[in-house]
């Protein structure tokens, strides 16, 4: 009996500590699920606001993967990376700011990549195709602007011209590259005269001037002979506050001025100069006169002429025989002597030509016109 009661008591104490552990099981479980469901509720939060975050709540700020957003009012620390770093968003094209260009800075007076004096030789083979591919930033019409610095003038280079074609090519092979060096805003300009009658280098030079002027706002004119290349590009050509004589010193004339009032070669004006001496004389026909009778309309005008240093006035002249059609001027000696009675009647104001032919080449603009022929010489009683 007493050992039946004694099983039973045992009996029930084991019941008992079963039903105690598996209440502490059943009550750690609850709690298991507890913690489990509200870490998921969280990470469920997280994962909504990301995605709510791309429509209607994306102005609200930035996102992150591990900050809880389940805090209402939080701060977000600053060193969250941004809603643009998680992933992009569209922003409307009108909000976005264009940056700024740099303003382009004036050109120097004297520009950094002069090279001073040039080795000019004739000797090698000269072909348009070799000048083109030294040249290819020249656009069409022989023009060029420095995309480095804003030049303060924009220059035209006048050449008279007839069948020269051979100097062309060395002047274009040298004269490009030159211009780019001094930092020059240019175009050139090739004035052929058509057919074979007397030549007329300063009428050309005043066509020249009325045709660039059509193409383009030059407010600087070169006017250059196509067998004249200067020796030291630290001649720079533009326009200067006194008309300016650059060949100054030729090698035919021993690098020397032949003598103070010459102005022949290469000359440079601006737009207000040229016209202040009503541009060049149209009736010197033939070689020689022209030059000496735009000096004197400087002079006659109030203004002298500017000349550079004569060790960077120098030109190397391309030989050649004189051209047919351009003899000597024999009237030449008294046209200059009656420049101030001639000046204000005879120069662009009563320039006359028949534009024959426009073409716009790489390396030059070409320019083809009928002059005219000079009057019948008086006979001689």
């Amino acid at each position: 009996m007493a050992s039946t009661m004694s099983r039973l008591m045992l009996g029930r104490t084991l019941e008992r500590i079963c039903k105690a552990v598996l209440l502490l099981c059943l009550v750690h479980f609850l709690i298991m699920m507890i913690l489990y469901f509200d870490v998921y509720s969280q990470r469920f939060d997280i994962f909504s606001r990301f995605n709510n975050g791309r429509g209607a709540n994306a102005s609200r700020g930035p996102h992150h993967y591990y900050y809880n957003y389940s805090r209402p009012n939080t701060t977000f620390p600053s060193y969250l990376p941004g809603a643009d770093q998680l992933l992009p968003t569209a922003k409307p094209e009108a909000n976005r700011t264009r940056p700024t260009p740099k303003p382009i800075p004036p050109c120097p007076e004297v520009p950094p990549g002069l090279v001073g004096r040039l080795l000019i030789e004739f000797s090698s083979q000269m072909t348009m195709e070799r000048v083109q591919r030294e040249n290819p930033n020249v656009t069409e019409g022989g023009k060029y602007t420095p995309t480095d610095c804003r030049p303060k003038q924009k220059v035209a280079i006048i050449i008279p011209f007839r069948h020269r074609d051979h100097h062309l090519k060395y002047w274009l092979h040298y004269l490009h590259p030159i211009l780019r060096r001094q930092k020059i805003d240019y175009g050139i300009y090739i004035i052929n005269q058509l057919g074979e009658d007397t030549f007329n280098r300063a009428k050309l030079l005043n066509v020249g001037y009325t045709e660039a002027l059509k193409d383009a706002e030059y407010d600087c004119f070169i006017f250059s002979d196509v067998d004249l290349i200067p020796m030291d590009d630290r001649n720079l050509y533009h326009c200067y506050d006194q008309p300016r004589h650059f060949a100054i010193a030729m090698d035919k004339f021993g690098f020397r001025l032949p003598y103070a009032g010459y102005f022949g070669g290469v000359s440079g004006l601006s737009k207000k100069q040229f016209l202040k001496i009503n541009g060049f004389p149209n009736e010197y026909w033939g070689w020689g006169g022209e030059d000496d009778d735009i000096y004197n309309r400087i002079t006659l005008n109030g203004m002298k002429v500017s000349r550079p240093d004569v060790r960077i006035g120098r030109y190397r002249m391309i030989k050649h025989e004189r051209d047919k059609h351009n003899e000597p001027n024999p009237q030449r000696f008294n046209k200059i002597q009656n420049t101030k009675n001639t000046m204000r009647k005879d120069g662009i104001s009563s320039l006359t030509y028949r534009l024959a032919s426009v073409k716009k080449y790489q390396l030059y603009t070409n320019i083809s016109v009928e002059i005219g022929k000079p009057p019948p010489r008086p006979i001689k009683g």
